[in-house]
């Protein structure tokens, strides 16, 4: 199992990049898909999940009505739109799979990443003022 994230890269703030995490090696139809961040110099956060077969997305509070994730079933592909970045979304963003998030996982399930099995190598997004 890959997972492969796009490039970060310098962005402004104020930007919209997109985020994609292209996944292969098994089928993702019912799997809970997540992104999470970690910031220099503290430690993973978790930051927007998805449960497509479900129409379940969460979010971390921080960026709710910024970010948008979504799920491509037909290309195995993770999307985070992010909009009206920040500064203090510097980090380096990592993609996530989870076979273990069923119907029946709470939200806390989705945040928790220890519940994701397969993540991808991480991408560094540094947003400048």
């Amino acid at each position: 199992v890959q997972l492969q994230a796009s490039a970060g890269g310098l962005v402004q703030a104020g930007g919209f990049p997109l985020l994609s995490c292209a996944a292969s090696g098994r089928t993702f139809t019912n799997s809970g898909m997540g992104w999470f961040r970690q910031a220099p110099g503290k430690g993973r956060e978790f930051v927007a999940a998805i449960k497509e077969s479900l129409g379940s997305t969460y979010y971390a509070d921080s960026v709710k009505g910024r970010f948008t994730v979504s799920w491509d079933n037909a290309n195995n592909t993770l999307y985070l739109q992010m909009n009206s970045l920040k500064p203090e979304d510097t980090a380096v963003y990592d993609c996530a799979a989870s076979t273990r998030l069923q119907y029946y996982s709470t939200s806390g399930d989705y945040r928790a990443e220890t519940n994701y099995d397969y993540w991808g190598q991480g991408t560094y997004l540094t947003v400048s003022s």
